[in-house]
């Protein structure tokens, strides 16, 4: 079990492949604010809600200069039809041995049905462009949470102009 990450530490170095088939690593997110939500699971009503959310107000991180990353289990094909059969705008990285998802602190044990089992806490951070991390969000509730994550973007921005 790893411990949860924090503000103001670096986001931990990776290697994994996002819904374009090219491999991604925390290089990638370098010179840009990057925002990358952790969700549970492709197709379910929850996650469908937040990717179509972040995918909606995609014109608007983009003019901030803001980079947007899904991060699930899922596979690289499941990601694919995903994004297809929503129309998303956000770029979808898979993670199918939860390895960055244990890194970042958001695997953890979860009840369902009254059953223990371990699974991907709903997370989300926003990184600088030196990939410190400047945000979490944990145990995300999904309605209005992207507005939320614009908001803090806009205010983030106004601070970096002062």
């Amino acid at each position: 079990m790893s411990k949860k990450l924090v503000v103001g530490k670096q986001f931990p170095k990776f290697n994994l492949v996002v819904d374009r088939d090219k491999r991604i690593s925390e290089k990638s997110f370098l010179k840009r604010k990057t925002i990358i939500f952790i969700y549970p699971k492709n197709n379910t009503g929850g996650c469908t809600k937040e990717c179509v959310d972040f995918s909606r107000l995609i014109k608007d991180f983009e003019t901030l200069n803001i980079s947007i990353y899904g991060l699930s289990k899922d596979t690289i094909l499941s990601h694919k039809k995903f994004i297809k059969k929503y129309s998303l705008k956000i770029k979808l990285i898979s993670d199918p041995s939860a390895e960055l998802i244990t890194q970042v602190g958001a695997w953890v044990q979860k009840t369902m049905y009254g059953k223990k089992c371990m699974g991907s806490e709903r997370t989300t951070f926003i990184l600088n462009e030196n990939n410190q991390i400047t945000h979490i969000w944990t145990k995300v509730r999904v309605t209005g949470h992207a507005e939320e994550v614009l908001k803090a973007c806009k205010n983030l921005i106004k601070e970096d102009n002062k």
